[in-house]
């Protein structure tokens, strides 16, 4: 390279940097206008007393779809959706952070399905069960938990459903989380490693991974993907499995991405609060409903379901379980496309409901978002 031509791309160099710089600047200003905006409404809705008070999921559902509809790269959908999430989870923490319960402990699935949300500026509260994380907000303790419903691979989680038919909290959200599950620890080269704890279930999504690059290392089950993160950070010789949370909490490096064998895993969350929510546009509606006698069989739940097929309405999950009212009753939980209080849901449940021995709507929430 001639000394002409370094000098011209050094120039060029030099031009961009300063293109950049002028571009960060127009950036962080914007961000400035958008938060002093958020702290005007915040003046217009007056006193309302906590953060809750003026955090509105299905606004925020319109916002990040609109994000998804503009953006035309180069960065992909799920990094412009992850930017907009923490621009406006700061500019809420500017009253005050919500406080969002989940199940623990920290360095789980459930601690990265909050901040996938809600974003970082909250204050992320690790609860021992579910049950707690239910107890927890219908208390006043937290504004929002954030509890596992289903996996694609395990199915349902019965403890959660099973809350919804003594609690009074509603569905506020969902989240989906692929399932990402890495090899992490504080040795430099995977000859080091001795044994690899972590929960039974990452185990058993990394077991074809394991075999084929660490056949004779030590398995060993813990608790909590968590559990085996602080162990991989207390044991000399010890790796773990697990998301990349647990890495940032226990300081440990990652050594190797996504080491799980179906990378079509992932995981759908609820975010359960006080509340009901107003229509975002594009929203899911759940039911718990019931007839006087489920001894019926196909035929009883033929008639229970008749109310949402003659409008036309689409169930995407039903689930059963015991009513525990007597043996051998069943309750129903359906989920349906649509919002509980906009045609023609309203109609289909107004049907329903009379039908019905049992019949309470869960949630009316904004469908999940990226």
């Amino acid at each position: 390279m001639t000394g002409k031509s370094k000098d011209l791309k050094d120039l060029d160099l030099a031009a961009i940097r300063k293109r950049i710089n002028e571009v960060d600047e127009r950036i962080q200003a914007l961000i400035s206008e958008r938060a002093t905006i958020a702290q005007q409404v915040g003046v217009a809705k007056g006193e309302l007393g906590s953060a809750v008070d003026y955090y509105r999921p299905e606004r925020e559902a319109e916002v990040l779809r609109g994000v998804l509809e503009r953006n035309a790269g180069p960065m992909r959908d799920a990094e412009m959706l992850r930017l907009f999430r923490e621009i406006m989870s700061a500019c809420l923490a500017q009253q005050e952070p919500l406080k969002v319960g989940f199940l623990g402990p920290e360095g789980t699935f459930t601690q990265t399905a909050v901040f996938k949300h809600f974003g970082h500026s909250v204050r992320a509260l690790p609860f021992h069960t579910i049950d707690e994380c239910f107890q927890e907000v219908e208390c006043g303790a937290a504004d929002f938990a954030v509890v596992p419903i289903e996996n694609s691979t395990e199915g349902s989680v019965n403890n959660t459903l099973d809350m919804f038919l003594t609690s009074p909290l509603k569905i506020a959200g969902e989240i989906e989380l692929k399932i990402e599950q890495h090899l992490m620890g504080k040795m430099t080269g995977l000859e080091n490693i001795q044994r690899i704890c972590a929960h039974e279930q990452s185990l058993a999504q990394c077991r074809g991974w394991l075999r084929e690059h660490l056949p004779h290392v030590e398995l060993i089950g813990m608790s909590s993907n968590a559990a085996g993160a602080r162990r991989a950070r207390d044991e000399e010789g010890t790796a773990a499995i697990g998301p990349g949370v647990a890495a940032d909490v226990y300081e440990l490096k990652i050594m190797v991405n996504n080491v799980e064998d179906r990378p079509d895993n992932a995981t759908r969350f609820l975010v359960v609060g006080r509340n009901l929510l107003a229509a975002s546009g594009l929203d899911k509606t759940t039911i718990l409903v019931s007839t006087s006698d489920t001894a019926g069989g196909a035929g009883v739940l033929h008639n229970l379901l008749q109310p949402l097929a003659e409008h036309g309405v689409s169930m995407t999950r039903i689930e059963s379980r015991p009513s525990r009212r007597k043996n051998w009753d069943y309750v129903f939980f359906i989920d349906i496309e649509g919002h509980a209080e906009e045609s023609p849901v309203r109609e289909a449940l107004e049907k329903l409901e009379r039908t019905s021995s049992l019949f309470r709507v869960l949630g009316a929430y904004p469908k999940a978002v990226g």
